[in-house]
C-alpha cells in the first residue's frame, strides 16, 4: 500500500492510503474514528490497523474521506519523524566523493556502517519549494532512498532487520556543499550544511509493495535525479555496500529504535553533483526543478526558490 499525508482544499490535514492509482482515502474520517489521523500515530499501531484496513470495503469517489488525488495536495508522507539518520552505504559515492576531495576510502569504512543525524524538524514533501541557506553557493541534492521504522526493539540483529521496517520512501538530502566543506573541517560532520530541509515523498510504500523485486536483503529498484527534466543521474539500490537490515543492526545497538524513525541509505552512486562533478552540472541555482525518481516509489519534485527581491 501507499500511505500519505495530504492536505484537503479547504486546507484540512488528513492522513490515509492511496486507492487504485486516482483515489486519496483519509483514514481517520473512513473509519469514523477508530483509525488515527497521522501517519506517525499510525504507525506505532500499524500491526492492530492495518488488518482493520482490510476489512474496510472498497471506497469511491463522493464517499465521505475519500478524495480525488488530483484535488489534494500531497505532503510529506511523515512531516515529523522521531528522528533521521543518514547513513553513508554506497561505496560509489563514497569512492568518488572521497577522491573529489583526494583522498582515498579510510578502512573503517569497511568495518561497520555510518551515519549522521539530520534535522527531523526540517522536513519538506513533494513539489514543496526549498530554500536556498545564507550564504550557501553550491546548494545539491541527493538522491536517496529511506526505510521507516513501523515496530520498537533494541540491540536489532541484521537476520531480523526486516521485521522491524514498515516501509520505504524517496528522500532528498539537501546539501550546503560549501558551508559543509567549511564546517567538516572540524571534524564533527556536517551540521548546517545539512540541517536546512530534507524531502520525503511522495508517499511511503510499505515493503510487501516491494517483494517482486526483493535479491537475498537488497533490493532491485532503478534511481534517478533529473534537474529542469535532463536525468544526471542514474543508479540502484540493489548496489548498496551495506543492506538496511545492516544499517539497523549498527543504528540499534545500545539504543532503541521507535516506531516513526527514518533510516537514510545515503547518495547512490552518481547521486549528486559533488560527485558528478561541476563539468557535468552546475551547483543548483534559484528556480532549478529537481526531480528524484525510484522505481514503485514515485517521483519526488521540488524547486529552488526565486531570489527575494
Amino acid at each position: 500500500m501507499k500511505f500519505i499525508t495530504f492536505q484537503t482544499q479547504d486546507g484540512k490535514q488528513a492522513a490515509g492510503w492511496i486507492q487504485g492509482n486516482d483515489l486519496a482515502v483519509d483514514m481517520h474520517a473512513v473509519s469514523k474514528g477508530e483509525m488515527p489521523g497521522s501517519i506517525l500515530e499510525f504507525l506505532s499501531g500499524h500491526e492492530h490497523y492495518t488488518p482493520y484496513i482490510h476489512e474496510l470495503s472498497p471506497f469511491r469517489e463522493g464517499d465521505a474521506g475519500v478524495y480525488r488525488l488530483s484535488e489534494v495536495r500531497l505532503l510529506a508522507p511523515l512531516p515529523r519523524p522521531v528522528s533521521i539518520r543518514d547513513f553513508y552505504a554506497f561505496e560509489e559515492h563514497v569512492k568518488t566523493a572521497r577522491q573529489k576531495r583526494g583522498l582515498d576510502v579510510i578502512p573503517e569504512w569497511y568495518q561497520f556502517p555510518v551515519f549522521y543525524f539530520t534535522n527531523h524538524l526540517a522536513i519538506r514533501g513533494p513539489d514543496e519549494v526549498i530554500d536556498m541557506p545564507p550564504g550557501c553557493l553550491c546548494l545539491d541534492y541527493e538522491l536517496e532512498i529511506a526505510c521507516v521504522i513501523g515496530k520498537e526493539g533494541r540491540d536489532i540483529q541484521a537476520s531480523e532487520a526486516d521485521d522491524y521496517i514498515f516501509g520505504y520512501c524517496i528522500m532528498n538530502d539537501w546539501s550546503a556543499r560549501d558551508i559543509q566543506r567549511e564546517e567538516m573541517k572540524v571534524g564533527l560532520g556536517p551540521a548546517k550544511g545539512k540541517d536546512f530541509a530534507t524531502s520525503l515523498g511522495p508517499f511511503l510504500v510499505s515493503k510487501e509493495e516491494l517483494d517482486s523485486q526483493k535479491i537475498n536483503d537488497r533490493y532491485d529498484l532503478k534511481m534517478t535525479a533529473a534537474v529542469n527534466g535532463k536525468v544526471i543521474s542514474k543508479g540502484n539500490l540493489k548496489d548498496v555496500y551495506y543492506s538496511f537490515a545492516e544499517m539497523i543492526e549498527r543504528a540499534s545497538a545500545g539504543v532503541t529504535l521507535f516506531p516513526g524513525e527514518v533510516i537514510g541509505s545515503g547518495t547512490v552512486g552518481t547521486g549528486c553533483i559533488l560527485e558528478l562533478g561541476e563539468e557535468v552540472h552546475r551547483y543548483l541555482e534559484p528556480r532549478d526543478e529537481i526531480e528524484l525518481t525510484i522505481e514503485r516509489l514515485g517521483a519526488l519534485k521540488n524547486k529552488i526558490a526565486a531570489k527575494s527581491g
